[in-house]
């Protein structure tokens, strides 16, 4: 038999990549106020829903044994590549902050923040979700060496503890974008701010309902000591999303105020 697996015909691919076309040039027109948030959250809906529905279909083939060692290792090396790419896709974030708080020009008031604009206590808010990232990170850890040492109870007790916290990040952001005396149209600052921080928050709801998902397999008990893919790959992106969240803290809400 091969090691490699014969990919089978999916209509999934095709489908995600309609529905996130629909969920961006719906997000383009919001923010031009033509369309109501309805018809972005509507495509938001359905990419969550086809998601889990294909995350199901690949979950299959793991338990099947189509995944075999060398499909696992292309697998590894796939997450890490995707990973990278989202490296460079918050790169130019940091960048456009940095190319207009390093050297504000005349139409910001020479200064940074710019003149007018009342930034967030980085005390508040912030400081609290970067607590609550960094003990999501170490739960995800926890849960990650309870899968290897075969404590299930622990297990799933950890990750669940990860989900809420993922959960509760989501929430205290919105407060903080509720609180905000600024908004994405207040120049080059707002865009910036509301941009990274933002997609960020998608980020971090992506990885929640990641972790999420690998938790009801783990109830589920499909995943092995030593056939976890799903959960490592998961826990590979939360700890992106951790870093990509202190570079934020440090660089916008505690340099940038």
């Amino acid at each position: 038999l091969s090691p490699f697996m014969a990919v089978q015909s999916s209509f999934w691919p095709f489908l995600v990549s309609l529905v996130l076309f629909s969920l961006m040039s719906n997000l383009v027109l919001w923010f031009h106020l033509k369309l109501s948030f309805t018809m972005v959250l509507f495509p938001g809906l359905l990419l969550v829903t086809t998601s889990f529905l294909w995350w199901k279909d690949l979950n299959r083939e793991s338990m099947i044994g189509y995944h075999t060692h060398k499909l696992e290792v292309s697998l590894r090396v796939a997450m890490l590549l995707f990973i990278l790419s989202e490296v460079f896709f918050f790169v130019s974030f940091f960048w456009a902050f940095y190319d207009a708080s390093l050297s504000p020009t005349i139409d910001v008031g020479m200064m940074w923040p710019p003149k007018g604009i009342v930034t967030l206590s980085v005390y508040s808010v912030p400081l609290l979700n970067t607590i609550i990232l960094l003990t999501s990170g170490i739960t995800v850890t926890w849960a990650h060496h309870s899968i290897m040492n075969n404590y299930f109870n622990k297990s799933v007790f950890s990750l669940g503890i990860t989900v809420v916290l993922g959960v509760y990040f989501l929430f205290m952001q919105w407060v903080e974008y509720n609180e905000a005396q600024f908004s994405i149209a207040d120049g080059v600052y707002g865009s910036t701010f509301f941009m990274a921080t933002g997609f960020h928050g998608m980020h971090v709801m992506v990885g929640t309902i990641f972790l999420f998902y690998v938790l009801l397999n783990l109830v589920d008990c499909k995943l092995l000591y030593n056939h976890h893919f799903s959960f490592e790959a998961a826990a590979w992106y939360w700890h992106f999303v951790d870093v990509v969240w202190l570079i934020l803290f440090i660089s916008i809400y505690w340099w940038g105020s």
